[in-house]
């Protein structure tokens, strides 16, 4: 990083685990800038569309502000209908000259599906296995994600999956800390 940028902000770990007619995503509270620990307790996890929608990020905070407020109007326009919302977001983001110069990754869900939105174009969709399916974002995403799938064919509930994934991405990630904030709803 040469001298005149700032320093790149790190931000957080986001899982989801849908198992056993409920989906969760959770996420810890770490903002760092740079080597500095500059908030322990930051909210990325919240709920969206009167509650029906769950969702969080990893990224640039203002950058994702801005990408649930878009996401929300989706939401309005596409009422019921969260992957036909994510995709015009989506779009929108890749297309858009301002949206495109966003930072930010997230993981949304509603009842019936979860999805993992970029602005690269992405929505995806996590693989399902007999026993649920997990996705993770974030600089300790990928801790996480294999912590959950490890997790996923246990008997442990999605909500315990979703915290010793996290606890377990906080032990080795140095962006990650162990607040930790969950959402959840009953699966469709």
């Amino acid at each position: 990083m040469s001298e005149d940028q700032p320093p790149r902000m790190h931000a957080t770990t986001i899982v989801m685990v849908r198992k056993d007619g409920q989906v969760v995503i959770g996420g810890d509270g770490q903002v760092s800038l740079g080597q500095t620990i500059v908030k322990g307790n930051a909210r990325k996890v919240r709920r969206l569309a009167k509650g029906g929608v769950i969702g969080g990020f990893a990224g640039a905070t203002a950058d994702a502000f801005t990408l649930f407020e878009r996401l929300e109007g989706k939401l309005e326009q596409y009422p019921g209908q969260l992957t036909r919302a994510c995709v015009e977001l989506t779009k929108d983001w890749r297309t858009d000259r301002y949206l495109r110069r966003l930072e930010a990754m997230m993981l949304v869900a509603d009842r019936e599906v979860s999805l993992l939105l970029s602005g690269s174009g992405d929505v995806l969709e996590p693989e399902a296995t007999p026993n649920g399916a997990v996705m993770a974002i974030g600089s300790g995403g990928n801790f996480a994600l294999a912590a959950a799938r490890a997790l996923i064919d246990t008997d442990m509930a999605a909500e315990a999956i979703a915290r010793r994934s996290l606890a377990i991405a906080a032990e080795i990630c140095v962006y990650t800390n162990g607040n930790v904030v969950i959402e959840t709803l009953d699966a469709a």
